[in-house]
């Protein structure tokens, strides 16, 4: 919990303004299931940079965070994606927006829905409401309550 919210601090200091943040939820792994649960979260943020430059900061911050990259979907300490930037569609060797696969995960979706119901995906044209509906993904995703 603690490394969500150092996250959320350096993300503010580096990349911009979090202007809207859904709760923290509680899933199972994907991909590599045989690991401790994850949470997920979603911000809107305001920012200045290009997609390429908030990449990098995104990459350097996870790595201030601890992350560690070794095989792909394994246990990490932190995993902080760009869902989307505003309506744009881009491919780099890079750097996919919208996120590949949005549309199949609950993770992503369910805190989109909370913060942004009726965000079009640029390229599905459906808003994260009917893109929930749609998914066909089946782990749970929970509200994350903290114990005090």
């Amino acid at each position: 919990m603690k490394i969500l919210e150092h996250a959320l601090q350096l993300i503010e200091n580096e990349i911009g303004h979090i202007k809207m943040r859904s709760s923290i939820y509680r899933t199972k792994a994907w991909g590599i299931e045989e690991q401790p649960d994850f949470l997920n979260q979603v911000v809107e943020i305001e920012s200045d940079l290009s997609p390429g430059n908030m990449l990098k900061k995104v990459n350097d911050i996870e790595e201030k965070l601890g992350r560690k990259r070794r095989i792909r979907w394994d246990a990490r300490m932190i995993d902080i994606d760009i869902l989307y930037y505003g309506e744009l569609i881009l491919k780099t060797e890079l750097l996919i927006i919208p996120h590949t696969q949005i549309e199949n995960r609950n993770f992503a979706l369910i805190p989109m829905v909370e913060i942004a119901p009726d965000f079009i995906h640029p390229k599905l044209l459906l808003t994260q409401k009917e893109l929930l509906s749609r998914c066909k993904d089946k782990l749970a995703v929970k509200k994350f309550i903290p114990k005090k």
